[in-house]
């Protein structure tokens, strides 16, 4: 007996809806039908560059299409914010952003992008130390001898950073406003052209993130005088923290993470979490990343957004205190 009219309607209305509801299904479980673009806001070779290369490659092997990896410094980390948050929604391009991102809102008086309204929390993946380096021909070897000697040598001293504004700008900022120091910033686009200018000689001290001075370190080309963390490193258990030394209290780290534009499904934005946390977690990863300096960390997308509203606050008071603008 062959179904009635409206029967065959009712029937071909819930194949449809089925359909419908199967297509997201079957759209993340596609994911990804092509190579995925990693942007990195910073150059080459630098602390930020090092971590996001080995999560790139991670990646590639556990899903089975290329993450390519795209530089797009400049502006504090602004400029790859940007080209980011006006591409497609569509999972394949990926920010892979650090604590500038909560930096920038504060020291620019325009944005050409909103960070919570124009972007979308992946994960959060790591967090580096910073460390006070100085050149050799820095006749101190403790963090008091350094200050005396700037001190003593008022203006004759520059320090760089990875750019205006960047973590490693304020928090040297911080620490030559707390001792009374009159020294010069000089700006660069990233760590690596900084650190090389700092071997050379042509600025004098910086606070560098660990994993990218670390190399200079350990062939004594740079000194290593503090480091930033809460507590001493396991890799540097003799070097002291600023806080111990002559900042109580004083904490700061680089840390990093990967977002996406928003209105990214959110099953793409589900799977690409699984994975940077799969990663992470994975015992060559973290063995890779301690080598580096760097503690790897992972979220949900929701923790991760929860720490980016806590670091736009935070970075907020932080930068009104100092007085620093970039505009």
């Amino acid at each position: 007996m062959k179904p009635s009219l409206s029967r065959r309607r009712c029937l071909a209305l819930a194949a449809c809806a089925v359909a419908a509801l199967a297509a997201p299904a079957a759209q993340a479980q596609a994911y990804p039908a092509k190579p995925i673009t990693m942007v990195i806001p910073f150059p080459p070779g630098g602390p930020t560059d090092l971590v996001a290369r080995l999560l790139a490659q991670k990646m590639t092997a556990q899903m089975g299409q290329s993450v390519v990896v795209d530089n797009k410094p400049g502006a504090n980390g602004n400029i790859g914010g940007l080209f980011v948050s006006k591409a497609p929604a569509d999972g394949y391009t990926l920010l892979y952003n650090t604590s500038s991102i909560t930096l920038s809102p504060a020291l620019y008086k325009s944005m050409q992008y909103d960070v919570l309204r124009d972007l979308a929390p992946v994960a959060l993946t790591a967090v580096v130390p910073l460390a006070l380096v100085v050149n050799p021909g820095v006749p101190a070897n403790s963090v008091q001898e350094f200050v005396a000697y700037a001190k003593a040598n008022p203006g004759r001293l520059s320090y760089g950073s990875a750019g205006n504004g960047n973590v490693t700008h304020l928090a040297a900022y911080q620490f030559v406003r707390a001792q009374g120091i009159e020294a010069t910033h000089v700006p660069y686009r990233g760590s690596a052209p900084a650190d090389v200018d700092l071997v050379a000689g042509q600025i004098q001290f910086m606070t560098d993130t660990i994993n990218s001075v670390m190399p200079f370190v350990k062939d004594k080309r740079l000194k290593l005088l503090a480091v930033t963390t809460a507590r001493r490193m396991s890799l540097f258990p003799d070097v002291p923290t600023l806080a111990e030394t002559v900042m109580a209290g004083f904490e700061a780290g680089a840390w990093q993470g990967v977002m996406v534009p928003s209105g990214t499904p959110a099953a793409v934005v589900q799977r690409l979490n699984a994975e940077i946390n799969k990663a992470l977690q994975s015992p060559d990863m973290r063995e890779k990343l301690a080598v580096q300096g760097a503690e790897p960390l992972g979220s949900t997308p929701e923790e991760y957004g929860a720490y980016v509203r806590k670091e736009l606050a935070r970075w907020a008071s932080v930068v009104k205190a100092t007085g620093v603008t970039l505009d």
